[in-house]
């Protein structure tokens, strides 16, 4: 049950990346290192999200 509760919380914290680079990308004064942080920060995430799973598949 812990996996399940992890993945739904990094899944919530996905989501918040992806809200939080959309407005970023709306506002033109936003600096080009901040965009890269959290593209990078989501695709952590997503990378985390993507591990987690396939070890749940696995066992």
């Amino acid at each position: 049950m812990a996996i399940e509760s992890h993945l739904a919380e990094l899944e919530r914290r996905h989501q918040a990346l992806e809200l939080e680079l959309s407005e970023a990308l709306g506002h033109p004064s936003i600096d080009g290192l901040k965009i890269a942080e959290l593209k990078r920060k989501k695709l952590h995430v997503k990378d985390e999200i993507a591990r987690l799973r396939q070890q749940t598949f696995v066992h």
